[in-house]
């Protein structure tokens, strides 16, 4: 893990202050060990007290024993309550020193409030084929619906894998003349998945039934790269520039147009509370759009428009636990991620990551930002927020990783790469409110398919 302030640990880092310590202590004791046994230290004798007991101490004494006068008082002075002697050969022993201080050896328990550091793996949990995905910058081709199904789109056919029981299933594979498969999109409910096409075609499925509801046409003139679910409205994005809401209850299903882009809308999320709507595009323009003071009939109908991004802007984000931050990422002419306050429209912070930024995701449960890359190291990029110190790099793919979505629970997320190849990380660790744990391993979703070319 690189975070910026972690070095490896080393032994004379610990070990250089107490071993300078425990020398200079060491050093002053053999200095009074070399002191002449036989010669007194005058400093360590009291002269008072000493001239006193020779002249003075015994007066008054019965029975004095029979020794010379010298050897009594001698031995008086030795044997004193106080313990002072007339005669000192060196100074008393130094109190002892601890070399190591107790609170280092026997450090204060863990705070019960202060959180375990959570180990990040640096490698997938798992690699499967995805034969024939493609590799277009401009498409969203892979979504976890909270049902806890994966929908992926290679080529013509959607496959989807339930994670709970490890199923696979195709759902659909679309004529020559209307595909490729260009998005998907899970609408909240997890049952029902909108697929965007090449011909400028919508097709709404009910995947527990596998059975097509219906096909939304004339919202737009090109293919849809880009979907967006809101309750019952289904934004879709276009080639042609184009933000259309369609209403899936009703016939007439188109009830508002955006404009705004002049180029393809790739990029599209709701935020949480559906009242505002972010889109990204190829004219390098991030708009926000907001459903209470658009009109269709003005000119200019959005609420917030960022032409800052040097770069195509597909990877969109907004913040989880704050529902105003938006996180934008632009492609391979930008590398930059920018974060948004769109009450207010101010740009918070803008940085380099070197790098094209294909897509974003928030985690759940901390404040953490992941980004996935293209040239050269095709990574994904964990980041602290608001700090944005990098936390993780996580490598594995061969290409650009254009995909990514992440599973309802908040821990897993799988990518997809134009290397062909799906992988699932644990990068995100287990949600802080849910008892059990992440999943760790995956039956092969494709596996009928993985080795079709």
């Amino acid at each position: 893990m690189d975070s910026g302030w972690w070095r490896p640990f080393s032994k004379s880092d610990s070990r250089v202050p107490f071993q300078e310590r425990f020398l200079h202590q060491k050093n002053s004791s053999q200095d009074q060990d070399n002191l002449d046994r036989f010669i007194p230290n005058r400093s360590a004798m009291d002269f008072g007290y000493a001239h006193y007991m020779l002249t003075e101490g015994t007066k008054g004494k019965e029975n004095p024993e029979v020794i010379t006068p010298y050897q009594k008082k001698l031995a008086e002075a030795v044997n004193i309550n106080d313990g002072t002697r007339i005669l000192a050969f060196k100074n008393k022993p130094p109190t002892p020193v601890e070399l190591v201080p107790r609170e280092i050896l026997s450090p204060p328990p863990q705070s019960k409030l202060s959180k375990p550091k959570r180990c990040i793996p640096q490698t997938s949990d798992r690699t499967l084929d995805a034969p024939d995905i493609l590799d277009d910058f401009y498409l969203n081709l892979l979504d976890w619906g909270s049902d806890n199904v994966l929908s992926i789109a290679l080529e013509n056919t959607v496959y989807l894998w339930n994670a709970s029981d490890s199923s696979t299933s195709e759902l659909v594979t679309v004529d020559e003349e209307y595909g490729p498969v260009t998005s998907v999109n899970w609408a909240p409910d997890g049952r029902h998945l909108a697929i965007g096409l090449n011909n400028s075609h919508v097709q709404i499925w009910d995947t527990s039934a596998s059975k097509q509801l219906r096909t939304l046409k004339g919202g737009h003139r090109t293919r849809v790269g880009s979907l967006a679910w809101n309750s019952h409205i289904l934004t879709t994005g276009g080639m042609d520039g184009k933000i259309v809401n369609n209403d899936v209850r009703v016939r007439s299903h188109i009830v508002e147009t955006y404009r705004g882009h002049n180029q393809e809308v790739c990029g599209l999320k709701w935020s949480s509370s559906g009242h505002q709507l972010a889109s990204g595009g190829n004219d390098n323009v991030v708009h926000i759009w907001d459903r209470s003071v658009v009109s269709s009939n003005s000119p200019t109908n959005w609420l917030h428009r960022f032409e800052e991004h040097t770069a195509a802007v597909k990877a969109l984000a907004w913040c989880p636990f704050q529902g105003n931050l938006l996180a934008s990422g632009g492609g391979g002419g930008d590398h930059c991620i920018k974060l948004w306050n769109t009450h207010t429209g101010a740009r918070l912070n803008s940085f380099d990551t070197g790098s094209q930024v294909c897509s974003l995701l928030w985690n759940k449960n901390e404040r953490e930002l992941l980004s996935s890359h293209g040239f050269t190291k095709n990574q994904l990029t964990l980041w602290k927020y608001p700090s944005m110190v990098k936390m993780a790099e996580l490598n594995g793919h061969t290409s650009r990783v254009l995909y990514m979505t992440q599973s309802p629970d908040g821990c897993t997320v799988a990518s997809a790469a134009a290397d062909e190849t799906l992988r699932f990380w644990n990068v995100f660790g287990n949600p802080a409110t849910a008892g059990k744990a992440a999943p760790k391993a995956y039956s092969e979703p494709f596996a009928k398919f993985n080795r079709i070319r």
